[in-house]
């Protein structure tokens, strides 16, 4: 990354901002869809000719290091991007793991070599990577993975399951944590690899919603063959790791791709109820302030969090509050947003706008679960910024081939 602490001149800095400024009238035009788009693949390939113009422009990576592909500039030009991107429509909602989980764990963490093969064509959406962690039998508790990574000569041999990972279907690369060494403690015999999506022995197996989505999926490895300097970080160093990503994970989640004091949720359901007649109601009026107070909270939340990765740290666990305050956003949506807009958000036709607006309510469902559950962040902040006694574990020094946990069967 660039000088954290490095400033810019005022007129330096208007000029930036003038710049991304024509460049996000000309391309940040909305994310435009034909028809149903279930599995994400019309959004992404939107993203991908915004975020290829970003880079063509010099205004992608902007402070990931030159000799990656990235710009060299200072945390103020991001801060300066962030700001004016937050004035127009989201193009880069289906980067948020390639972009903000992995890239940074890239960058961070994996060879120079690694860094090379992979950044700038990741910075430039040429190639888009997803995240593997969770398993049917470790979801919260995901250092009870059984996913195993073996080596043999060369190469990394992979086999088990993932679950829940989102876009692996148009991935070409992820992130995936795999045991290692069975005979440590869960925690400790994990290690951290990047994976060519379409090697042979990977199958992934789309997983359908209840709001019609299929963007998350299931991800098999049967005798994948990783080559050994694919391995990020140190053997058996995967849980120190795969903690950071999950730091990154939940400000991306929770604190989005803008800065400044947000209320976008606020402002729909202002604009709607101010459409229909209805921002006269009371008790309408009380909820949709309520709303309007927890996004500027979170937003509050998410630039002391961004102020971290200025000063160029890996991201703490005060990144669960963005996720957390998300969570609770999405569940007044639920009760406030039919309240706006009444009974067609229950009753409705394909291709009334009616169906998206109820689709939205559906889908903040997954905001308590995905990226940790609302129970994991209460714990990470309890325990990590309270500084609350941990919740007692019984397992952490047992060898993990010792354990009884998920489908694996105790040793004979």
């Amino acid at each position: 990354m660039s000088d954290a602490t490095a400033t810019l001149s005022p007129q330096d800095a208007d000029a930036f901002r003038a710049r991304c400024k024509a460049f996000l009238d000309e391309h940040a035009t909305g994310i435009q869809l034909v028809g149903e788009d279930p599995r994400d693949e019309q959004q992404l390939a939107q993203t991908k000719v915004f975020q290829q113009a970003r880079f063509d422009a010099g205004l992608a990576g902007l402070t990931y290091p030159t000799e990656f592909g990235g710009q060299g500039l200072t945390a103020a030009h991001e801060k300066i991007w962030r700001e004016e991107y937050s004035r127009y429509p989201d193009m880069t909602g289906q980067l948020t793991i390639s972009h903000g989980m992995a890239l940074p764990m890239l960058s961070e963490y994996a060879s120079d070599d690694l860094k090379t093969k992979f950044l700038a064509k990741n910075i430039s959406a040429q190639e888009v990577w997803c995240q593997m962690f969770s398993e049917p039998g470790a979801g919260s508790d995901v250092a009870s993975l059984q996913t195993r990574a073996e080596l043999d000569g060369d190469e990394w041999i992979l086999n088990g399951q993932k679950v829940w990972t989102t876009l692996a279907h148009v991935s070409d690369y992820g992130i995936v944590i795999a045991r290692t060494d069975p005979d440590q403690p869960k925690h400790r015999g994990i290690s951290m690899f990047a994976v060519d999506m379409n090697a042979p022995g990977v199958e992934v197996r789309a997983i359908h919603q209840i709001d019609g989505g299929m963007h998350f999926n299931e991800v098999f490895f049967t005798d994948v063959r990783v080559p050994a300097d694919w391995l990020i970080g140190a053997k058996n160093d995967g849980w120190r790791l795969a903690t950071a990503m999950l730091m990154y994970e939940r400000v991306a989640i929770g604190t989005g791709s803008t800065s400044g004091v947000a209320y976008p949720h606020a402002k729909r359901l202002i604009a709607e109820a101010t459409k229909l007649g209805r921002i006269t109601e009371p008790v309408l009026r009380q909820q949709i302030m309520e709303v309007y107070c927890q996004e500027v909270t979170k937003s509050l939340s998410s630039m002391r969090t961004r102020a971290e990765l200025k000063a160029g740290k890996t991201p703490g666990p005060a990144g669960s509050l963005g996720k957390l305050h998300g969570a609770k956003i999405a569940r007044m949506l639920r009760t406030v947003t039919p309240m706006v807009s009444g009974p067609d958000v229950i009753a409705w036709q394909d291709g009334d706008r009616s169906a998206v607006i109820s689709r939205g309510v559906i889908s903040t469902f997954m905001a308590n679960i995905a990226g940790g559950t609302d129970e994991i962040q209460k714990n990470i902040i309890g325990d990590r910024v309270l500084g609350l006694p941990r919740e007692p574990s019984v397992d952490k020094d047992l060898p993990f081939r010792e354990l009884k946990t998920g489908t694996q069967a105790p040793a004979s």
